[in-house]
């Protein structure tokens, strides 16, 4: 008798009793851990309820015990929830600019980075450690052995596709780390069959065009997101001078560009100078001659969506403000008129002139851009030490980084009326 009783108290143990709801508004004081649980929780085999526009974009999970116990030990807040609360809740969002996204996959999550170390840090490997999110990572050579089908989501690390090192010629070609750089770089391309690195790139971003094609999840930011682009507008063409590649460009590249290739921008004006850091005219305000609003001074405001109809943009701005500080990089932003039609943009600054924040499918994937280098550091410099995330628990920047791992878990919940 007393085996059948412990065996109905552990079954009990086990059942969900009520629901954890983790808010997601200005009263969670860990927004960033918030979504390593949420991701933390999939890979349990438990659903997450992804409560769009309802305070802040909330999460709301089935009360395993062990579960309430994870968001303690991270330092994520939570309420225990009745199943008349989550009704009152189901009920609130049904009359409202909301909706309820159920996540029911692990994500696979996959970082493009280089092996060696750069002078510089990257925001979303650095959120995804905080947050702790399980991600692997991978180079030119994974890619273009077809590594890329095993992931569901991919970041691309500050990167330059056209071959030019980040175009830091002018300040950095004798640095150590350059030199290094571009040693591995030759090397790599050489064996890998390609006569230079711009060449070497070039195929990669093919590869990653592919990828999104056949339904691969894509971010990026920085230098990642036009460099990209203008990558693949340049198949066949030399765009890089012979300080890069031992080859002067082609003297009517630009005239060369293939815009049906590139997905996201177009009409766009290459910069092929090595001593101007800057790759084209798409970056606003560009590089070469940054407008430094000051941080203060500087941010960008996300647009409103239909969580009804529009639930994927919906999805990738869940904020708990609608205005968010700006940030700059080697590409800052975008020019509004070099953006093709199909784009939906999802954060602006308020001149109208600089896009922020863009999402667009192609093929059965999809791609996200976000300007600049590093929500909670204005202005990044080559050498300046990484941003402590624990300082900046509840950034609005970061969560737009975060809220795109989620992604790929997620569909529409039908609900019973």
């Amino acid at each position: 008798m007393k085996k059948v009783i412990l065996t109905v108290f552990l079954a009990a143990q086990l059942l969900p009793a009520n629901k954890i709801l983790i808010p997601m508004d200005l009263s969670q004081k860990d927004h960033l851990k918030a979504y390593g649980i949420a991701y933390w929780v999939l890979t349990q085999d438990v659903n997450v309820e992804w409560l769009l526009n309802y305070r802040g974009g909330s999460f709301m999970i089935d009360n395993y015990s062990n579960i309430e116990q994870e968001c303690r030990i991270r330092g994520v807040t939570v309420q225990i929830i009745s199943d008349g609360d989550a009704v009152n809740i189901y009920g609130e969002i049904d009359l409202n600019n909301m909706e309820v996204i159920l996540l029911e996959k692990t994500p696979k999550i996959a970082i493009y980075t280089p092996p060696n170390k750069q002078p510089w840090d990257d925001a979303v490997t650095m959120a995804l450690t905080y947050a702790e999110v399980k991600y692997e990572t991978l180079w030119d050579e994974d890619v273009l052995l077809g590594k890329l089908e095993k992931y569901d989501w991919l970041h691309l690390h500050h990167e330059d596709f056209t071959g030019q090192y980040g175009k830091f010629y002018r300040n950095y070609h004798n640095a150590p780390w350059y030199k290094l750089q571009q040693a591995e770089s030759e090397a790599m391309a050489y064996r890998l069959g390609f006569s230079n690195v711009s060449e070497e790139k070039k195929a990669v971003a093919w590869k990653i065009r592919d990828y999104v094609g056949t339904g691969g999840f894509l971010f990026a930011m920085c230098s990642a997101t036009d460099s990209w682009d203008i990558a693949l507008a340049a198949k066949g063409v030399d765009i890089v001078e012979s300080v890069f590649d031992s080859s002067p460009a082609e003297p009517n590249a630009q005239q060369l560009l293939n815009y049906e290739n590139s997905l996201v921008f177009e009409s766009f004006t290459l910069l092929t100078d090595p001593f101007v850091y800057e790759f084209s005219n798409i970056d606003y305000p560009p590089s070469n001659n940054p407008v430094l609003r000051g941080a203060e001074a500087d941010y960008f405001t996300l647009f409103e969506f239909s969580a009804k109809y529009d639930p994927v943009p919906t999805m990738l701005t869940q904020d708990h403000v609608g205005v968010v500080s700006g940030f700059m990089g080697q590409t800052t932003g975008f020019r509004r008129d070099l953006i093709k039609k199909h784009v939906v943009i999802m954060g602006e600054v308020e001149d109208g002139q600089q896009v922020k924040y863009i999402h667009g499918n192609f093929g059965k994937g999809t791609y996200t851009f976000l300007g600049g280098h590093d929500p909670e550091d204005y202005q990044h410099f080559v050498g300046d030490p990484p941003t402590d995330l624990s300082l900046h628990r509840n950034s609005p920047g970061y969560r737009l980084i975060l809220n795109n791992i989620l992604f790929p878990a997620a569909r529409k919940k039908e609900r019973k009326t």
